[in-house]
């Protein structure tokens, strides 16, 4: 599922809230180590492009993010878990 599905389904299930999973890759979709999560209000009337829009919000600022920690060599990979070191 992706797109303006993900954000419909998101406000079908009233959710409270959403927002983005930026992770390593791995050999399944969607499933690698979890670098860093944003999230953002659902609102009472939400609709998916709205939704879509506060979401895109969150990611302009966790995509940076997360390559910047990368680019610094502080993600650890431990298990299914990264952990940030300290700068």
């Amino acid at each position: 599922m992706f797109g303006h599905r993900v954000h419909q389904a998101v406000i079908d299930q009233g959710c409270k809230i959403s927002g983005c999973t930026v992770h390593f890759v791995d050999e399944t979709y969607d499933t690698g180590p979890i670098i860093l999560q944003r999230v953002c209000p659902v609102l009472e009337d939400d609709t998916a492009e709205s939704l879509a829009r506060r979401v895109f919000e969150e990611e302009k600022i966790a995509y940076p993010q997360a390559i910047r920690l990368f680019q610094e060599n502080r993600l650890q990979i431990e298990g299914r878990r990264v952990r940030v070191a300290p700068k």
